[in-house]
């Protein structure tokens, strides 16, 4: 294990200290900055908005950039930035017409720093409306907001993963890293139905007011911001570095299958030494909770394990559901739940950090029990029952298994998000490792491998059976 951090920090060492190059030209006025992102999107065939704050984005599941295991329902995009020495720099925007959208910022090992969840953000006006409030009205056409940016560590830790009192002072602290630099992550998920991937509002626009008192917008803003800085990040920022990887995987005296064993061992996120314990065995019990995966959203905790499908093609996974607020249709008011948000991913390896696909809470068959199951497979093992209307998810493992070293490994992630007070049961409340199964009870999710065609037998389809 010394060897494996020895080998990740002095690489993070280097390229914190050079930064990570990319030619980038100075910005533009706002007409040819327009143009010039236009033609970018166009010669690199990335779909999705951006702007030359946003400029890095939008993430999500193919065909957008995948990288750090995105959710496949979820849009993220970054802004790298300086504020100006006795500047100050606001966001304003219209909240998403979505599930759930926030800012947080992040370190250069890409470490959350601060959450401002949505329903933290006070509306801009009297009659302007928070539609992220229990009860709220999702669909009003009075939806402003303006966010206070500051170069500055928290001095009070706001509590994470879990729903709150909805008050803020509209502030979210991102200090500077690596010379200067500083990063803020913003976030939609699930995206009302038809509305895209900005959810039916721009994206949000960055105004600076310098010392003198000029106020900035536009390209004249990102100028001001150097927005087009190179990024100054560790290797391990988005994903292990492929040498240190395949060290964890090729360990002596492990059987070829490790880490992943029959039934599936899940682990919650804890920091980055945590992560690479699922191979080494060495899990930091005291560590804050969801730091060790890839750019992670502070709101989210989130458990994983490592699928092999060397112990069979279907990796089977069944739980019980718990309640969210229905949105995807584009519900009149904001809901109530256990859960704001839940999800369960198929991914590739820690290295590649790729999501195959993920299934959001609302598209997931639940029983009348409240249980569900999923099934994960190659699409050429698929059941032919692993359907919705059979009452099973399906999930797909990539052809080239974990991108790099073994085309057998899956990554499965369940995330929950903003658990309500009084849900006794969410990843959220299982403060170690040890606890897990104990804590979340019937939510903990139980596994399996199957054949396919042992799949097709013990879980015959009735949809659409006589009496």
């Amino acid at each position: 294990m010394p060897k494996l951090i020895s080998a990740i920090l002095s690489a993070a060492a280097l390229i914190g200290a050079t930064g990570m190059t990319a030619p980038v030209a100075a910005a533009p006025t706002q007409a040819r900055a327009t143009a010039a992102a236009e033609a970018q999107a166009a010669s690199f065939g990335i779909p999705g908005p951006r702007t030359c704050f946003w400029a890095r984005g939008p993430h999500s599941a193919d065909p957008y950039i995948n990288l750090a295991y995105p959710d496949a329902n979820v849009f993220y995009w970054a802004a790298a930035f300086s504020i100006p020495e006795g500047a100050q720099l606001s966001i304003e925007g219209e909240f998403a017409h979505s599930r759930y959208m926030s800012f947080i910022s992040y370190d250069e090992r890409g470490r959350p720093i601060e959450s401002l969840a949505d329903y933290l953000i006070a509306p801009r006006g009297d009659d302007d409306v928070n539609p992220y409030v229990a009860g709220n009205r999702r669909d009003s056409d009075k939806r402003d907001y303006s966010v206070r940016i500051l170069p500055q560590t928290p001095t009070i830790q706001r509590s994470i993963g879990e729903r709150g009192v909805p008050e803020s002072d509209n502030v979210l602290n991102a200090p500077p890293y690596g010379g200067g630099q500083q990063m803020v992550l913003y976030r939609i998920y699930l995206p009302d139905d038809g509305t895209g991937p900005s959810a039916g509002v721009a994206l949000p626009k960055p105004i600076v007011t310098l010392a003198d008192g000029t106020r900035l917008e536009g390209a004249n803003a990102c100028e001001a911001l150097n927005t087009s800085q190179p990024l100054a990040l560790t290797p391990d920022a988005i994903g292990i570095p492929p040498g240190v990887y395949r060290e964890l995987v090729n360990q002596e005296g492990r059987p070829d299958t490790w880490p992943a064993k029959n039934p599936g061992e899940w682990f919650i996120q804890l920091d980055r030494e945590s992560l690479l314990g699922i191979y080494t065995g060495k899990i930091n019990e005291d560590a804050r909770r969801s730091e060790g995966g890839f750019y992670p959203n502070l709101d989210n905790h989130y458990i994983r394990t490592v699928v092999n499908r060397k112990h069979g093609p279907i990796f089977f996974v069944r739980g019980k559901a718990p309640t969210t607020p229905n949105t995807f249709a584009g519900d009149a008011k904001m809901g109530d739940g256990e859960l704001r948000y839940w999800s369960i991913c198929s991914n590739q390896g820690i290295s590649n950090t790729r999501v195959n696909d993920c299934l959001f809470d609302e598209e997931i068959p639940v029983d009348r029990n409240g249980n569900w199951m999923v099934m994960v497979s190659r699409e050429e093992d698929r059941p032919r029952n692993a359907r919705p209307e059979c009452g099973i998810g399906w999930l797909p493992m990539a052809e080239d298994g974990d991108g790099l070293i073994d085309e057998d490994v899956t990554i499965v992630q369940i995330r929950h998000m903003l658990t309500a007070p009084d849900f006794p049961h969410s990843v959220q409340r299982v403060e170690k490792q040890a606890l897990l199964q104990e804590i979340m009870g019937p939510y903990m999710p139980r596994t399996g491998y199957m054949l396919t065609n042992q799949a097709e037998a013990f879980f015959p389809c009735f949809a659409g059976l006589s009496e």
